[in-house]
């Protein structure tokens, strides 16, 4: 597993991320270092409030990059300015903080311990459904500590669904290292049967998919899809990581699938539904991987054009066969990770822009930053609406809103049916609300 050191500056709010990033990095089977230097990966989350704090943060991230074999900077002043530590020459990816876990991951499948039970964080129910993967991919070290795919039945992880719901869960996040061979280990394709079988549960509540490859999920997507297009509890979200737009390098890493089956899995949910999010995954500057293979990359990305990307530079991880190849340079990943970045950026604001002047139905999942809250809608697109209190939206609450607009990555939203006075938490009187 890789090593990780986290550093936090500045609110609550940082704090907050960092130990999401934490949770994320644990949860994927990645254990904290002593200190910087022995991190495989330092991650910075920064602060921006004067003069001197960027200074400082300047100073930090430069001291890090000198200790640690690769920096992640996050954080307000990654986000604000982030240009400011590439002309300060510190060599480092600048990242949103929901991104980094991602990258820090490496492309590597979630690890699921043997003895993952569901779990209940405040609304939202974690459903492991299956231990191990089916692939044999030549980066990925994960697959050390989980073994083959291990399917527990069906009606077993029902019950355990049905658990989540009667102790509160709004959102069930189905889960695995690769939830797509669901039910391989004993000879048969269960995923379709086992989330319509969830969606049949007695409540209120969303269930989400969780990371399913392409190879295995390729020989049930038409009956996947059906399934989806069925249960309005099922988020329209799909995460299918392809790596990359070029078959040889495909080949190389081992994944089970071409980029023709890739195509074919977003043909199918782009047929079967009106609108739903594709999620994907790109690794840059695997050491095989040509200028050529880079811009077929580039080439898939805006051509199925997914509204939520993941892209990670290439690491080598001790034991992996991909560990023993001739890699390429720093710069050469660092260029590309950049360029595919950026177009990454252009799809995703654009995603989220055609939103605006819309009205969703979503799922208030978690609390915000300050007083705001994170709702989901029916493909899993972020809108966060603020002034929550003063508006009485909580987490847990099924809503209306109107999409006022967006920051690249999420979008705005207000309840729907509100009045301008609501919106200022005034009501008719001039008075706030509790002031009796």
């Amino acid at each position: 597993m890789a090593t990780y050191h986290i550093e936090t500056y500045g609110c609550s709010s940082n704090r907050g991320e960092s130990r999401e990033i934490e949770r994320a990095l644990r949860d994927g089977g990645h254990r904290p270092a002593d200190g910087p230097e022995d991190a495989d990966v330092a991650i910075l989350n920064t602060c921006t409030v004067v003069e001197k704090t960027e200074r400082n943060m300047l100073r930090r991230a430069e001291e890090l990059s000198d200790m640690t074999a690769e920096l992640v900077v996050t954080g307000c002043m990654a986000l604000a300015q982030g240009e400011m530590f590439a002309e300060a020459d510190v060599d480092a990816e600048i990242l949103h903080w929901d991104e980094v876990p991602s990258y820090v991951l490496n492309g590597e499948c979630p690890t699921v311990t043997s003895d993952a039970e569901p779990v209940l964080d405040g609304v939202v129910g974690i459903l492991p459904i299956a231990r191990g993967c089916m692939s044999n991919c030549s980066y990925c070290i994960t697959k050390f500590a989980t073994g083959r795919v291990d399917s527990p039945s069906v009606e077993e992880n029902v019950e355990k669904a049905r658990a989540l719901v009667h102790a509160g869960a709004k959102e069930i996040r189905v889960t695995g290292q690769d939830t797509g061979v669901y039910g391989w280990d004993n000879g048969e394709r269960k995923l379709p049967e086992l989330l319509d079988r969830i969606c049949d549960i007695d409540g209120e509540f969303r269930v989400r998919l969780g990371m399913a490859n392409p190879g295995g999920i390729h020989g049930i997507h038409e009956e996947l899809a059906e399934v989806f297009a069925a249960n309005e509890e099922l988020y329209d979200f799909i995460h299918a990581p392809v790596q990359s737009g070029s078959d040889d390098v495909l080949a190389d890493m081992r994944r089970q699938h071409r980029v023709e089956k890739f195509r074919e899995v977003v043909a199918t949910f782009d047929d079967r539904l009106d609108h739903w999010t594709l999620s994907t995954d790109f690794i840059v500057g695997f050491p095989t991987e040509d200028d050529a293979d880079h811009e077929l990359s580039m080439d898939l990305l805006a051509e199925v054009r997914p509204e939520k990307i993941n892209v990670t530079r290439f690491s080598k991880r001790p034991g992996t066969d991909a560990a023993d190849m001739k890699g390429l340079g720093g710069t050469v990943k660092k260029e590309r990770s950049k360029a595919m970045s950026e177009l990454k950026m252009e799809v995703v604001g654009e995603a989220y822009e055609s939103m605006v002047g819309e009205t969703h139905d979503v799922l208030v999942v978690e609390e915000g930053t300050g007083d705001s809250v994170k709702c989901r809608d029916g493909a899993y697109r972020q809108i966060i609406v603020q002034n929550a209190t003063d508006r009485g939206v909580e987490v847990g609450d099924f809503l209306t809103v109107e999409v006022t607009g967006h920051n690249t990555v999420y979008a705005f939203g207000e309840p729907a049916d509100e009045t301008p006075s609501d919106a200022a938490g005034v009501d008719d009187a001039g008075r706030v609300p509790g002031d009796d």
